[in-house]
C-alpha cells in the first residue's frame, strides 16, 4: 500500500499545490488589474498563467520525484526529462514576461504621446527588442538543455577552447546573416524606417508591415507582400513618404490643347476639392508648366494628411476634370492636325491605296 500511496501523494500533491499557487497568483493579478486600469501590465501578465503552471509543476516534481520511489530503474532518465521540461517552460515563461513588459511599456507610451511618427518609431524598437530577447532566451535554453547530457558536459571544455576558431569560421560563413542582423538593429535605433511608414522600394509603393532582425515586409496597395532583407534599407536609397511628417503634396498632370480654358479649369479644381473629403484644405493650385508644338502641360497641385488620402485626391481630380473637359470643353483635349496629301507631279496620288484623310482629327 505504501508503494501506491507514496507516488500518488508526491504527484498529486505537486499538481494540487501547483493549482493552488497558480490560482492565488492569478487572483492577485486580477485584483491588481482591476485597481490599476491605467497600467495594462497586470492584465498582460495573466497571459503567463500556462507557462507559470508548467514551471511550478515541473519544479515540484523534479524536487520531490526521488521521494516517490517510482520506476527506480529509469529514475535518471525521468529526472533528465523533468529537467528538460523545466528549462523549456522557464524559457517560455521568461519570453512571455518580457513580451508583457514590452507591450505594457509601448501601450503607456502610445497613450501619452500623440505624435504618430514617434509612436511608430518606439513600436519598431520594442518589437525588435522583444525579438532579440526571445532569440537570446532560446539560445540559452537550448544550451542549458544540451548541458544536462553528460556527453555535452565533457565536450564543453574542448568547445570553449576552440571558441575563437569557431567564431571566425561562423562569422565568415554567416556573413550575410550577421549583416542583416546588425542592419536590423541599425534600422530600429537609427530611425531610418518604422512600422507603418509609407515607402517606395524597387519601384513599388506600400506600407511597412513587419520588421524583424533579418527581413522587412512591405504591404503594397494591392495587398501583395514584398519581403526584403533589412540590409537593403541600409545600403540602397529608398523613398520614405512618412519621414518628417505624414502630410503629403500630390500632383496631377494634363496634356491639353493650347486653347484649353486654364482659368475655368482652376475654378473647377477648387469646386472639386471642396467636395473631396480626402483634401485637407492646406493648399491647391493649377498652372501651365510646359508646352510643346501640339500640346501644353497643365499641373494641378493638391495636398492631403497622408499618402493614402493624397492618392484619393489625385485620382478624384484627374477623373472629374477630364470628365468636365469632355462634356463642356471638348476642344481642349489633345488633337492631331492632319492635311491633304499633295498630288504628285504626274497628277496621280502618291499612294493609290491610302484612305481619304480629314483635315483635322481628335486624338
Amino acid at each position: 500500500m505504501e508503494n501506491v500511496l507514496r507516488p500518488l501523494i508526491v504527484i498529486g500533491g505537486s499538481v494540487m499545490l501547483t493549482v493552488a499557487i497558480g490560482w492565488l497568483v492569478d487572483f492577485a493579478m486580477r485584483r491588481a488589474d482591476e485597481r490599476h486600469h491605467e497600467t495594462p501590465l497586470w492584465g498582460l501578465l495573466r497571459r503567463c498563467r500556462v507557462p507559470f503552471h508548467v514551471v511550478l509543476c515541473a519544479a515540484l516534481l523534479r524536487g520531490s520525484y526521488g521521494h516517490a520511489e517510482l520506476a527506480r530503474n529509469h529514475s535518471q532518465a525521468i529526472g533528465r526529462i523533468l529537467s528538460l521540461v523545466l528549462i523549456g517552460s522557464t524559457a517560455w515563461l521568461v519570453v512571455r514576461i518580457a513580451a508583457a513588459i514590452v507591450e505594457s511599456s509601448y501601450a503607456r507610451y502610445a497613450a501619452v504621446h500623440r505624435d504618430p511618427a514617434r509612436v511608430r518609431r518606439v513600436r519598431t524598437q520594442v518589437t525588435l527588442i522583444q525579438r532579440v530577447v526571445t532569440a537570446i532566451v532560446a539560445v540559452v535554453a537550448v544550451a542549458a538543455m544540451l548541458l544536462t547530457f553528460p556527453a555535452m558536459q565533457a565536450a564543453g571544455t574542448s568547445l570553449l577552447a576552440s571558441a575563437g576558431i569557431l567564431g571566425i569560421v561562423a562569422g565568415v560563413a554567416a556573413q550575410s546573416t550577421l549583416g542583416n542582423l546588425f542592419a536590423g538593429l541599425q534600422i530600429a535605433f537609427g530611425d531610418m524606417v518604422r512600422i507603418g511608414d509609407t515607402v517606395v522600394v524597387a519601384g513599388e509603393w506600400g506600407t511597412v508591415e513587419e520588421i524583424t532582425l533579418t527581413f522587412l515586409a512591405v504591404r503594397t496597395w494591392d495587398e501583395r507582400r514584398i519581403t526584403m532583407p533589412v540590409s537593403y534599407f541600409t545600403s540602397r536609397p529608398f523613398e520614405n513618404w512618412s519621414r518628417g511628417g505624414a502630410q503629403m503634396t500630390g500632383t496631377v498632370f494634363f496634356h491639353l490643347d493650347h486653347s484649353a480654358p486654364v482659368h475655368e479649369m482652376r475654378d473647377k479644381l477648387r469646386d472639386i476639392l471642396r467636395d473631396c473629403a480626402a483634401w485637407d484644405g492646406r493648399d491647391w493650385g493649377l498652372a501651365v508648366t510646359d508646352t510643346t508644338p501640339s500640346t501644353m502641360q497643365v499641373r494641378a497641385l493638391v495636398t492631403a494628411k497622408d499618402a493614402d488620402d493624397v492618392w484619393t485626391v489625385r485620382v478624384t481630380v484627374r477623373e472629374q476634370l477630364i470628365q468636365w473637359l469632355t462634356e463642356h470643353h471638348p476642344y481642349a483635349l489633345p488633337r492631331i492636325t492632319t492635311a491633304w496629301a499633295e498630288p504628285s507631279p504626274n497628277g496621280h496620288d502618291p499612294h493609290p491605296l491610302a484612305p481619304e484623310m480629314p483635315r483635322t482629327g481628335r486624338g
